[in-house]
């Protein structure tokens, strides 16, 4: 062999080695909804184009939110990558806990976030998580029973519109519940549902001086509908119900109407997996007439926990996953319908999306959500299914579980709102808020 062709075979064993050296391994927690399980199936694109590959830790919800939780506080050190929300977002940044999003590629495009997003994940004006997809909660509901029941959805319609065509809806000899809901335990399951519902009734967590509101007519207003509506509409066992529960009895048939999130929509019209995917529509969240709708707003995020050793891989996997270029992969593998919704401006002026059928009611019902003037009277939170407080998370999972167990027969509203009165108040005076 010739010298230079020994010296041109080291230099790329140089490369090889250094390439090499240089590929991390990113463990990435993740919760087992539908848009991440399709994205574990697409980092093989992440890995050809990077050299970096991932490690996947899939949790459900509650589970997700108690592995972050305790490995951020604890520094634990388990996770490169953290998906993470609107509630952690801002108060791990401000402590520390989250390397900030301040240095992303001028071609990823930070300005393109929807604003409603990028606010609900920054701190101080600082981005520390990158929204994989936005979501506010709308409802889905099957058009051919609506017309069975000789009702029409209006566009924005009333809880007790509702209620009503719920009733009519249902055939329990047919399996058919007229409406499927939250009412599993968890502060961003059926706590975040009951929440945002409560807040079209007048309720609020707390009143300006932060004590708790559990003993008003509001909330046992909210209880009572709630609870009637689905004993008289809802499937058996609706307690122990999720996003993930809900969203497989909707695909079977099983449900006339689910009041959920709006990233719900690709999956209810995906006739791969939704049994029903030609017979859905939908409308904007339910109110009472009194000026607040009971739609929430939401990201499932990516963040950097600080402390890793692999920052640089982590942001390069980040801008990978929430990039318009990984929306075009989605589309290209699985169509325009099926990609990640809610995060960027420019989803929303791309014609190949405006033209999916639940595209404009998912926008309308983000921009309608407004986390600073969430409740009918006034608040001294941010937040809309929850109160942007570091103790919130964990009054709010005490509170929801005794909520379920209403749902489950075992108690009644009026201990369960005792209880909880009780128990929001006890810690906020621990906290120093009272």
């Amino acid at each position: 062999m010739s010298l230079k062709n020994i010296l041109k075979a080291a230099t790329a064993i140089s490369v090889l080695t250094v390439s090499a050296a240089a590929a991390d391994n990113l463990v990435i927690a993740t919760v087992n909804n539908g848009d991440m399980i399709r994205m574990q199936g697409l980092t093989d694109d992440f890995t050809a184009k990077t050299g970096h590959t991932v490690e996947w830790v899939t949790l459900e919800e509650n589970v997700l939110r108690q592995r972050v939780t305790t490995d951020i506080t604890t520094k634990g050190g388990a996770f490169d990558i953290m998906t993470i929300g609107m509630y952690e977002t801002p108060i791990w940044g401000s402590n520390g806990w989250l390397v900030p999003l301040d240095d992303l590629s001028a071609e990823y495009n930070v300005g393109d976030i929807l604003p409603a997003m990028s606010g609900g994940l920054s701190h101080d004006g600082t981005l520390y998580a990158a929204p994989f997809y936005g979501e506010s909660s709308m409802i889905m509901y099957r058009t051919d029973l609506m017309k069975a029941a000789g009702l029409e959805m209006p566009a924005a319609p009333s809880w007790s519109f509702i209620a009503k065509a719920a009733r009519h809806m249902t055939d329990r000899d047919k399996g058919i519940n007229g409406i499927c809901l939250r009412g599993k335990a968890g502060w961003g399951e059926g706590g975040a549902f009951i929440t945002a519902m409560s807040n079209s009734f007048g309720a609020r967590w707390f009143d300006e001086d932060w004590n708790a509101q559990f003993d008003t007519r509001e909330w046992s207003d909210t209880l009572n509908f709630f609870v009637n509506m689905m004993t008289d509409s809802g499937p058996a066992g609706y307690a122990t119900n999720g996003f993930n529960e809900n969203l497989s009895l909707f695909q079977q048939g099983k449900c006339g109407m689910w009041i959920d999130a709006t990233v719900a929509a690709s999956f209810v019209t995906n006739p791969k997996d939704s049994t029903v995917a030609d017979k859905v529509s939908f409308a904007l969240a339910p109110d009472n007439g009194m000026g607040v709708r009971s739609n929430w707003l939401w990201a499932w995020a990516l963040a950097v926990p600080a402390g890793t050793q692999k920052e640089a891989a982590a942001k390069q996997f980040i801008e990978w996953a929430t990039s318009n270029s990984y929306i075009e992969l989605v589309a290209a593998n699985e169509g325009w319908a099926n990609v990640p919704p809610g995060a960027r401006t420019s989803l929303y002026e791309n014609p190949n999306y405006t033209s999916v059928p639940f595209a404009k009611m998912t926008l309308d019902s983000i921009l309608s959500a407004d986390p600073n003037n969430s409740t009918v009277d006034p608040s001294p939170y941010v937040g809309i299914q929850f109160a942007a407080i570091p103790e919130f998370a964990g009054i709010a999972t005490e509170v929801s579980q005794e909520f379920s167990a209403v749902y489950a027969g075992q108690q009644s509203i009026a201990d369960a709102l005792a209880k909880a009165q009780a128990i929001t108040n006890d810690a906020m005076e621990a906290a120093g808020y009272r």
